[in-house]
């Protein structure tokens, strides 16, 4: 546990005792209004930590005391006191876990991206079986918009394109809601698939298949934050096509976008409208030249250590499903969860992993955070 880690443990100290001192010096010392203002930001900045800090403490000093009183008692004494002790020992160590989760959550750099919307986009791969990676795509994307009822954000469909057996090819989706890219961040990255396929030409082989597919996640930014000069563009029109390649429209409304100075591509023919379509593209195409702009952000801030998680590209493997052993692993945090199905219903299980990616995540940073303190104390 990352509390008993001790460089946190003086860190804490250190800022409990510069609330403590801030504390004496506004009520009982005189000072100009300029310094009492930053005074009193720094008072409630450092507020809740020392609240969680001394909580933290008081609940550790009563598990001393109850383990204290289990050693003196002795044969005689019934077990019914000792029956008592042990629950009331295991009470106090679940506050003690929440309130190290909420000193986690505090403590954690808190990225100013974590708020936005976010453009989720999944591709299928390759694999010498045939069509399990489209299959796979499918079940994936259908299980971010499962997560996203879950969550009560927004899901909108932005482009799909089907594959045959009831697979996809590609597809992206705006997702709007509290918090969302904080919660999909760490989701980018290839996801592999080990199975024996069920439909499609693969099936007929009855041997365990490995495919891939990719997710992206792009926070979405504002009109503001990303202006695209129409004189960067290329416009490209063609007709829309459905699985198997045949074309489901008369009319060239599908659109291609390249914006020449990055070379970035973007396709939609989701809608029936050309219009509709340059729209959803131009969109698309905004969140992936912010998300070139953070991750150029990223790279000048990263010091020497690399976060386990977050700052990994978007082009690593993550995570492996394999359904013949009924297990999904996060290659990351080492983390394994049983039943497939249910985890891809997209609810429950899922939110589960997030939160352990999250909370992983926090805790390298705060690591780092504190690594950086002891440097400058050294100094």
């Amino acid at each position: 546990m990352l509390w008993k880690h001790k460089a946190l443990q003086k860190y804490m100290e250190d800022l409990n005792k510069e609330y403590q001192t801030l504390d004496q010096c506004l009520q009982h010392i005189s000072v100009n209004q300029g310094d009492q203002r930053s005074l009193n930001q720094r008072h409630a900045e450092l507020a809740p930590f020392a609240a969680i800090y001394q909580e933290i403490q008081k609940a550790e000093q009563a598990i001393e005391e109850l383990e204290s009183m289990c050693k003196s008692l002795n044969k005689h004494d019934e077990k019914q006191l000792q029956e008592l002790a042990l629950e009331e020992r295991q009470t106090i160590a679940q506050k003690i876990n929440m309130f190290y989760s909420e000193l986690i959550q505090n403590l954690a750099p808190k990225e100013k991206y974590d708020e936005n919307d976010v453009i989720l986009e999944v591709t299928s791969g390759r694999t010498t079986g045939g069509d399990i990676c489209q299959q796979f795509t499918r079940e994936i994307f259908d299980m971010y918009q499962n997560y996203s009822h879950y969550k009560h954000w927004k899901f909108e469909l932005l482009n799909y394109t089907p594959a045959d057996y009831g697979g996809l090819h590609h597809a992206a989706a705006r997702i709007s809601g509290d918090n969302v890219y904080k919660h999909l961040k760490y989701e980018g990255g290839i996801h592999r698939v080990q199975r024996i396929p069920e439909v499609g030409l693969s099936s007929r082989m009855q041997r365990i298949h490995t495919g891939t597919m990719s997710v992206i996640v792009l926070p979405q930014p504002d009109e503001v934050d990303v202006k695209v000069d129409p004189k960067d563009l290329r416009i490209d029109k063609f007709r829309a096509k459905g699985a198997g390649g045949q074309h489901v429209n008369t009319t060239d409304s599908a659109v291609r976008l390249v914006h020449v100075p990055t070379g970035l591509v973007v396709e939609c023919q989701q809608e029936r409208s050309q219009i509709k379509n340059k729209e959803i593209a131009l969109r698309v195409l905004r969140a992936r030249l912010y998300q070139q702009i953070i991750e150029k952000d990223k790279c000048q801030q990263q010091s020497a250590r690399k976060l386990q998680v977050g700052t990994r590209a978007q082009s690593e493997r993550i995570r492996t499903y394999n359904f013949t052993q009924d297990r999904v692993t996060d290659h990351r945090i080492a983390y394994e969860v049983r039943d497939i199905k249910k985890f891809l219903c997209g609810e429950k299980n899922l939110d589960q992993l997030v939160q352990r990616l999250l909370q992983s995540a926090n805790e390298e940073a705060i690591i780092e955070v504190l690594d950086k303190n002891l440097k400058s104390t050294k100094c």
